[in-house]
């Protein structure tokens, strides 16, 4: 599978065992952070924390990307499939009320071998598959009984956006059909006594400073399609990095409380009702997790 490479949308064919894909990494796993994380939405984190492990490379490179040195495969450290499988099974003798995938696209054969593996040897709590939203419907396919939750974005609705900020000007529509295969395969919200996500579909959309259309678009449509049966979790955490002022200026700010607020009042005149909203204090670099080179 890594011979020619195409596990995701840029389907650049590269040979992943001899050189790099444009996901920046080799067929090797590369971890930058594995640990109990408490930003995520509430019933993902709650007090416990959500067994995050943060995976070096994405295939996107998002120009606003706050976890740039990550994404771009400059920090972490290979490990092997069984290695990354007792990391799950760590993470849940810590008390972690999930295992929470965050950018994995490019190793979905070595998740599923990992996940197949934790739970032979004791794994029982959901595994939460955190994405950028520009996912293959075939690379999804191969997870089906391996997820529990999906967690997409949903960046963009304008192609001209999405070739602006994130080189990829298929995002809307790969993003529409990705999330439909997630709600094939998670249809239900199915949540435990103490209000932790079981399995479903949580989309998020980060409001982009100036584009509240845009997310008011992107609002629209999934409640025209999929109404209550997924949350929506509208996030203002927008945070412009250091290259972003001489970049993309229009970018080099945080979003005002009155965007957001006529977002959330979008999103309530619709009707919706599952939605997560985010305080905006998070915008701000410190709530951006430290990764290392380091086996954690």
């Amino acid at each position: 599978m890594f011979k020619s490479c195409i596990l995701c949308p840029r389907n650049c064919g590269v040979d992943r065992t001899t050189a790099f894909g444009i996901c920046q990494v080799s067929d090797k796993v590369k971890e930058a952070r594995a640990a109990l994380h408490f930003w995520e939405e509430p019933c993902i984190s709650g007090n416990n924390g959500s067994g995050a492990v943060f995976f070096s490379g994405c295939g996107l490179h998002c120009v606003f990307c706050q976890n740039e040195e990550i994404s771009h495969g400059k920090v972490g450290q290979e490990i092997t499939i069984e290695e990354l499988s007792k990391l799950y099974i760590d993470l849940q003798d810590q008390g972690a009320n999930n295992i929470n995938l965050v950018t994995g696209t490019h190793y979905i054969p070595q998740i599923i071998e990992s996940v197949t593996i934790a739970r032979k040897d004791g794994l029982t709590i959901p595994i939460i598959y955190n994405t950028s939203g520009y996912e293959t419907v075939e690379s999804l396919r191969m997870l089906d009984g391996i997820v529990n939750t999906y967690l997409p974005d949903f960046k963009y609705m304008d192609p001209n956006l999405a070739a602006k900020y994130s080189h990829a000007a298929d995002y809307p529509i790969v993003a529409k059909a990705a999330i439909d295969e997630m709600v094939r395969q998670c249809p239900f919200l199915e949540f435990d006594d103490e209000g932790f996500i079981k399995s479903g579909v949580i989309v998020r959309h980060l409001l982009l400073p100036g584009h509240v259309n845009e997310a008011k678009s992107i609002v629209q449509y999934l409640y025209d399609t999929y109404g209550n049966s997924i949350y929506i979790s509208l996030m203002s955490q927008y945070t412009p990095m250091a290259h972003i002022a001489s970049e993309y200026p229009e970018l080099n700010r945080r979003v005002t409380k009155r965007e957001y607020d006529r977002l959330l009042d979008f999103a309530l005149d619709l009707g919706i009702e599952n939605a997560f909203i985010q305080d905006r204090k998070v915008a701000k670099e410190s709530f951006i997790p430290e990764f290392s080179n380091s086996l954690n």
